[in-house]
Order: C-alpha cells, then sequence, then structure tokens
C-alpha cells in the first residue's frame, strides 16, 4: 500500500455525499459520480438532498488539483485513477418484479477497474445478500483490470448505515460494521473508517459476515413494522385506537417501539428481497421474511381503503371529490420519492375517480413527475378539499392550520399519528 491515502468515493447521493464530506476532513477525497448535474450542483456548494449544509459542504470544497485534505467532486474518470482507496456507494435497487438489480454494483465496478492498481482497496457500502461482493463484484473487478485478487488489488466491505434526514444520528455517529478480503485488508479497512467514526467500528470476520449484517438489519425491520402493521388492521375493526395501545405496551421496558404505516424507500422497502432472493436459490422458501413484504407492500391499498370509508361515513360523495395528499418522500423531512409507497395509496384512490392535489415542500416536482407521472406542487395550495390525508410527517405539516383547508363536513385521516386531535382517524 501506498504511504499516502488518498480516496475516491463512487456514487454522490444520500450514502456516497456525507461520506465522501466526513472523509474529507482528514484526507484528499475525489467524489465521483456519473451525473455531471450532480457534481456541478455540489461543487457549487448545494446538495439537492439536503444530507450534507450547504455552508459544511462548501468548507469541504477543494481545488482540483490540491493534495491536502478536502473533497473534489468529478466525472471525470481520470481524477480517480491516482486514487488507493474506492469506496462504492451506489444503490441496489429490486426490479419489477422484486428481483435484486445488481447493474449499478457491475457498472460501478468495471468504472473502477479501469483506474484500479497494484495495492488499491475497494471496499463496497451498498446493501447486498451475503456473497455478492466476492462472487459477483471480484470477478468484474478482475477482468476490466486484469490485476488478480488478493495478489494485485484486495476489496473490503463496510455496509452504509445512513439515515435519510436524521440530523442527529449522522454517518460519523453510527457504529460501522467493516470486512476485509483478508485479516490484514480487514484491519487496513477499519483503520481507514475508524479515522473519521466517532462511534467506533466493529470489524467482522468475513465479508459475508458483514454482507449477512447488513441484510438482516432492514429486514428485522420490516418485520416488525409488518407486525404492528398487522395489528393496526386488527384493533381498527375492534375500535381500538392503535396509538394508544402501542403507548400503553410501551411502558414494559423491552417492548420495541415500531409504529404501522407505509414501508417505502431504498432500504427497509427493498433489502429483505435480497435475502429472500438469496434463500430461494440455495432451496430456502423464506416464510416470515416474505410475509413481513407482503403485509408492508398492501398498505397502500389499505389506507386508500380507508380514507373512502371515512369520507362515506361523512356523507361526502367520493367520485369527483377533492382530496389533499400531504407528503409523497418516502420519510419525513428528507427529499427522497425513491420506491415511495404514497404512490400506492394515490393509485388505489384514483380508482374511485377522485381529485388529487400532492402538497409536498421538499419533493422535487421533477422528479416525482419522471419517475411517477404524477404532479406535486411545493407551495400549499389554495382551495378547500373534502378530504385530507396526511402520508409523512414532514415537520412544515405540523404546524398547518387544516381548518382553512376544510370544507364543513371534511375529514382528515393521520397515517403517521402526528396530528393529535386535528384529525378525524389515525392508522
Amino acid at each position: 500500500m501506498k504511504d499516502t491515502k488518498k480516496i475516491a468515493v463512487i456514487g454522490l447521493g444520500y450514502v456516497g455525499l456525507p461520506l465522501a464530506r466526513l472523509f474529507s476532513t482528514r484526507f484528499p477525497v475525489v467524489g465521483f459520480d456519473i451525473n455531471s448535474a450532480r457534481v456541478k450542483e455540489l461543487m457549487s456548494g448545494m446538495d439537492s438532498t439536503l444530507e450534507v449544509e450547504d455552508k459544511v459542504l462548501q468548507a469541504s470544497l477543494k481545488n482540483e488539483n490540491s493534495d491536502d485534505k478536502g473533497l473534489y467532486c468529478s466525472a471525470d474518470l481520470d481524477d480517480i485513477k491516482d486514487c488507493n482507496y474506492y469506496i462504492i456507494t451506489v444503490p441496489t435497487p429490486v426490479d419489477k418484479n422484486n428481483r435484486p438489480d445488481l447493474t449499478p454494483l457491475y457498472k460501478s465496478s468495471e468504472t473502477v477497474a479501469k483506474v484500479l492498481s497494484k495495492g488499491d482497496i475497494v471496499v463496497y457500502e451498498s446493501t447486498v445478500y451475503p456473497g455478492v461482493t466476492e462472487d459477483e463484484c471480484v470477478p468484474v473487478l478482475e477482468k476490466f483490470s486484469g490485476l488478480k485478487f488478493n495478489e494485485d488489488f484486495f476489496v473490503g466491505y463496510s455496509p452504509e448505515r445512513i439515515n435519510p434526514g436524521d440530523k442527529e444520528h449522522t454517518v460519523e455517529k453510527i457504529l460501522k460494521v467493516t470486512a476485509g478480503s483478508t485479516p490484514e485488508i480487514g484491519e487496513q479497512v477499519n483503520n481507514l473508517y475508524a479515522e473519521v467514526i466517532t462511534a467506533g467500528t466493529h470489524l467482522a470476520p468475513t465479508i459475508k459476515v458483514a454482507e449477512a449484517a447488513k441484510v438482516i438489519e432492514n429486514s428485522q425491520r420490516d418485520i416488525n413494522i409488518a407486525f404492528v402493521n398487522e395489528l393496526a388492521k386488527i384493533f381498527n375493526m375492534m375500535g381500538i385506537d392503535t396509538q394508544d395501545v402501542l403507548e400503553a405496551a410501551g411502558t414494559k421496558w423491552n417492548f420495541l417501539p415500531f409504529k404501522p404505516g407505509l414501508v417505502g424507500g431504498h432500504c427497509i422497502g427493498v433489502d429483505p428481497y435480497y435475502l429472500a432472493q438469496k434463500a430461494q436459490e440455495i432451496g430456502y422458501h423464506p416464510e416470515i421474511i416474505l410475509a413481513g413484504r407482503r403485509m408492508n407492500d398492501s398498505m397502500g391499498q389499505y389506507v386508500a381503503s380507508e380514507l373512502v370509508k371515512l369520507m362515506l361515513q361523512n356523507d361526502i360523495k367520493v367520485k369527483a371529490s377533492k382530496i389533499l395528499i400531504l407528503g409523497i418522500t418516502f420519510k419525513e423531512n428528507c427529499p427522497d420519492v425513491r420506491n415511495t409507497k404514497v404512490v400506492d395509496v394515490i393509485k388505489s384512490l384514483k380508482e374511485y375517480g377522485v381529485d388529487i392535489t400532492i402538497f409536498d415542500p421538499l419533493a422535487n416536482p421533477a422528479e416525482v413527475k419522471h419517475e411517477y407521472g404524477l404532479n406535486t406542487v411545493k407551495d400549499l395550495p389554495n382551495g378547500k378539499f373534502d378530504a385530507i390525508l396526511l402520508t409523512v410527517a414532514h415537520r412544515e405539516f405540523l404546524e398547518l392550520d387544516l381548518e382553512d383547508l376544510k370544507q364543513p363536513n371534511s375529514v382528515v385521516y393521520d397515517v403517521k399519528g402526528v396530528l393529535g386531535d386535528k384529525c378525524d382517524k389515525k392508522l
């Protein structure tokens, strides 16, 4: 290994940018992304994902030719050819049939392989099923670099633990799992992250162990949320307030504080399919994992039907009624709309012939239109609505005066349980 560490972070999204910024406080870092518009935005000192504050980003940026610590962002492959650590942070989505799509990993591995030199280390942060790093990514690195694994170059794995929109549990404050393709490389990768992760690190014995640990983190959350979603359906039929039940049960010291809701995004709503796919490949049918996915994937349609029932109970004519949807991102205080399950609610509601207005001050209307073909507004619309459906608990929504938006017999349905007595019904 070269004495001087120079890091390339491949992919400057919700995971890559905060990590690149953090490493740049100690090392020279090049953030690489194939999206030139994203690179230009970042080099101007602005981050549309809101994960890194503009003033923090601006203080981190450095000149292209500087060897000092700091961050330089680029879409030019030549700018990362002299790095010796390559950290790949691209997304790992599923296709329309919920099968893992490793295309971003293959392409980013091919990109890195073109500039790989002897002694370099490639670290993957993308969430995958056990075996992907060594069985899928390494052959790509070997093929396009002409170098031999664990002789000429090495790999590591350190699963991302970014929580989008969370300004308290930032990347350096979350303990980091690390692993390497040899014991020695594991130590090197662990020491690299230990330089910047103040919460500490955990060196796993193998890359497969680290991969498995990550994929079960989100699978566990998915299953627990599915359980309380099922409880919400049961208690709703019994006329019991689910939030009241959870609050009472939560007085026990070891009760897990999960809440019902729409489970989307690019982690919890996706990662269980990666583990399920691998399980099926080796001959095991995962019952609990897939049952949890089915429950959570059904919640959009359930929320829509519950809202329609509430409208009918209030003598509101459903067809051609005006409905205001508050929020379309996959979670609160975050502009990310990838795999948002709010679109499932909207799709189901449209089957009733309603007129829907989607208000989200954080979501990019052009991105929503491109991804889902839906029109959204960033400013509070004028007019009165027959029904108001809060699907995302953005801070801005908590301060809204809903009375100004309601008809005399309007209904308010609160999926997130944050509106208190301002709503007619909660999930």
